[in-house]
């Protein structure tokens, strides 16, 4: 069946819960509402922030939240930066200027496909989260091209990547689906698809009613709705030990 391979290689990081398409911010509110092992405020790293626009969502949880915005010196988002209220620091891309185990989480937010050397990254990532901490975050697999990327990641290459940079991959769920998207670009990216983000996509809908038909379990539809997904989100864990 579609999604078998998936399943099979994935099979332990497939969420068995829902299979509803989730963006990156889905992560924040399960760091808050459960996931977070700490106390008092936390200490967030928003990597590739952009116009920095999570702090607000992070304050929205965490209002004496520690966020750091890391970014390249330039970039179309960072160009376009207009907020003045919040941490920001800039880097090479590669090497994160903060000391190690200095996060609790890393939130990397449709980044991962812009950055044409992710292991190294990768690792850093690692070695500035604290042992239990966690990296959160969305990337893309069948995204036409944007804003400067470079490549796309399928769940399972991440996965891959993951482990080679010590962090162990704990769920991987689907985003909008790569039909929608590539539609949207061919159509000259109209507004009218902005309400794919918000709820289902149409291809993600339909997996989801032939899913029922079919009379798979939620894992199943996952697999199918993670196979051909645009943009799919991850959460990943620096071990404990």
């Amino acid at each position: 069946m579609l999604g078998d391979d998936v399943l099979a290689l994935l099979g332990a990081q497939m969420p068995a819960d829902h299979s509803r398409q989730v963006l990156a911010e889905h992560y924040v509110a399960e760091f808050y509402g459960g996931l977070r092992r700490g106390t008092g405020p936390a200490r967030v790293l928003d990597l590739g922030c952009g116009a920095g626009d999570s702090v607000t969502v992070f304050r929205g949880y965490d209002p004496g939240v520690r966020w750091v915005g890391l970014d390249l010196p330039s970039s179309p988002e960072v160009d376009a930066r207009r907020r003045a209220d919040a941490e920001f620091a800039t880097f090479d891309g590669a090497r994160i200027p903060f000391p190690d185990a200095e996060f609790e989480l890393v939130f990397c937010k449709q980044v991962l496909e812009h950055v044409a050397h992710p292991a190294p990254l990768l690792a850093e990532v690692a070695r500035v989260l604290e042992p239990g901490g966690l990296l959160a975050g969305s990337t893309s697999q069948l995204e036409p091209f944007h804003s400067l990327s470079v490549g796309n990641h399928t769940p399972y290459g991440l996965s891959l990547l993951f482990r080679e940079a010590g962090l162990e991959t704990v769920e991987l769920r689907p985003g909008i689906d790569g039909a929608t998207l590539l539609a949207q670009r061919a159509l000259g990216m109209p507004r009218f698809f902005d309400r794919w983000w918000g709820r289902e996509s149409p291809l993600n809908r339909a997996i989801g009613l032939g899913g029922r038909v079919a009379r798979l379990d939620e894992r199943g539809r996952n697999a199918i709705k993670l196979l051909l997904c645009g943009q799919f989100a991850f959460l990943a864990r620096r071990p404990a030990a």
